[in-house]
């Protein structure tokens, strides 16, 4: 239903709705008001009833705008920037500030969201980010979630897909192990080495299955769902490593192996919720990863290491 009962919406209850469409949770959205959790279910009642119809559906990740929803959210933030307007005079409001969350993979957010975001908070001081480490496709229901990156080309709905760049992944062995064990002169010899890699089992990515499609007689040494821990592992010789190169070529006990064998490249892709683009600390925090990633682009090519 989208037909108007005629009555006219309190702005407070487009605030509030406002508040459940950016972080998908009536809690989280109470917690941020200074509500309680009844009271903004009771508001958006009042709102869809004096709308004349529902504003939010439920959905596997939370609540999610309905079309009439993103129309009052519209309406919503146009209230939001008025207001903020109205202090103009005594003193320019940053309007860069709140809270913006994140999804994205272990590697991205060490080296391209951790320094994007602190150069952008040295000029928002009020601006927090929160980031969930995961390696996975894009969510179809990204409630709670401002941004999220991913690797490999997302297929979504009601939201923005961005082309952030390209980074390479490369076989990688430790000095110390190639001295024990020998390095590998081609892809037969590589098959006795032990691979370290993600939880085949757990790998929700398909474009990262390249170490299993090119050697599948490869057989798992040391498996994790962190990449980080793919390095460390590396680096103390728990076997031949699978890594992205703009993080294994900043060690120097790490040698890069059959590089004209082993050079995958795969896209990173950040994407946004419609309703969260519109908001100035989230348009802010996309526009710094936008610059970090290509100011980085040389190492996430593996044309960083020096010597």
């Amino acid at each position: 239903m989208t037909m108007l009962s005629g009555t006219a919406p309190n702005p407070d209850d487009l605030l509030i709705l406002l508040a459940v469409a950016r972080s998908g949770r009536f809690t989280t959205a109470a917690e941020g008001l200074g509500l309680n959790h009844t009271t903004v279910s009771r508001r958006i009642a009042a709102l869809e009833k004096a709308l004349g119809g529902r504003v939010l559906a439920k959905t596997v990740g939370g609540w999610e705008l309905t079309e009439l929803g993103r129309r009052a959210a519209g309406a919503a933030e146009h209230i939001e920037t008025a207001v903020a307007r109205i202090h103009e005079g005594e003193a320019e409001a940053d309007q860069i500030s709140g809270v913006v969350r994140i999804s994205s993979t272990d590697g991205f957010s060490g080296y391209i969201i951790a320094p994007a975001v602190a150069k952008l908070r040295r000029r928002h001081p009020n601006l927090s980010v929160e980031i969930v480490n995961v390696t996975r496709r894009a969510l179809q229901h990204r409630s709670g979630l401002d941004i999220e990156v991913v690797v490999g080309e997302p297929q979504v709905h009601r939201a923005e897909a961005i082309l952030l760049g390209h980074y390479m992944l490369g076989m990688y062995a430790s000095r110390s192990y190639l001295e024990e064990h020998g390095t590998p002169a081609d892809t037969r010899e590589l098959t006795r080495h032990g691979l370290v890699y993600f939880v085949d089992s757990m790998l929700q990515v398909d474009d990262l299955d390249a170490p299993r499609r090119l050697v599948p007689s490869m057989l798992d040494s040391l498996s994790s769902t962190n990449v980080f821990v793919h390095v460390e592992a590396t680096r103390a010789g728990a076997g031949i490593g699978f890594l992205p190169c703009f993080m294994a070529d900043r060690h120097a006990d790490l040698v890069r192996l059959l590089p004209e064998d082993f050079a995958e490249l795969l896209p990173y892709w950040m994407v946004l919720r419609q309703e969260s683009l519109r908001q100035p600390a989230v348009a802010a925090v996309a526009k710094a990863l936008r610059e970090q990633t290509a100011g980085f682009e040389q190492e996430l090519l593996g044309q960083g290491r020096s010597g």
